[in-house]
């Protein structure tokens, strides 16, 4: 990425770009503090000007690489009205996410985000709107909408995690077990409201 040019002053966007760069290409452990300034050709003491920790790096590219996944799965369900189609779609769309940007995507799920917490909010706020645009062919409630969230990510995000663990050995495939749940799961999320 490289250092700005003079003209332009390091920003803290300037830092996160060049740290979601690091874990592209080399993985989740370049993320930090010392690997980053190099990245952008200053010292470190520099990066603490606009970052206050390596914690605090590591909490800020998190809350860039959720932005950027919902992004990417609003623009999946675009003109899609089918309910099980939105379904299907937001399915594949996490599990493709979680592997052709897998470092990514275990920085992202690294941290959980809470609704009470200041910059997490607008994110969960977001996750939450997605979803009742993605259920609503559903008519669910509030309280409902928030069932049938819990219950697709913790099929997705579940599935997800025992793949990436290596832990799907056995016939058959990773992708017709995928199929199978996400089937199973457009006919149980209608037993919500009973």
């Amino acid at each position: 990425m490289g250092r700005p040019p003079k003209e332009k002053s390091l920003t803290q966007r300037d830092i996160i770009e060049a740290a979601i760069a690091c874990v592209e290409a080399e993985g989740e452990t370049a993320l930090g503090v010392n690997r980053v300034a190099r990245e952008l050709g200053i010292t470190p003491p520099s990066i603490y000007k606009h970052v206050e920790s390596g914690a605090a790096l590591r909490r800020l590219v998190a809350l860039e690489i959720w932005r950027r996944f919902l992004s990417l799965c609003c623009q999946s369900i675009e003109g899609i009205s089918d309910s099980s189609a939105l379904l299907k779609t937001v399915a594949y769309t996490a599990r493709n996410y979680a592997r052709s940007q897998s470092e990514l995507y275990r920085v992202m799920t690294a941290m959980p985000l809470q609704p009470s917490e200041s910059d997490c909010a607008p994110i969960v706020q977001s996750i939450v709107a997605f979803y009742q645009r993605v259920l609503q062919p559903y008519k669910f409630t509030e309280l409902e909408t928030i069932h049938a969230m819990r219950m697709l990510n913790a099929a997705f995000y579940g599935f997800v995690a025992t793949e990436q663990a290596g832990l799907l050995t056995l016939e058959p495939s990773p992708e017709e077990s995928y199929e199978v749940i996400i089937n199973a799961l457009i006919q149980a999320i209608q037993y919500i409201r009973h």
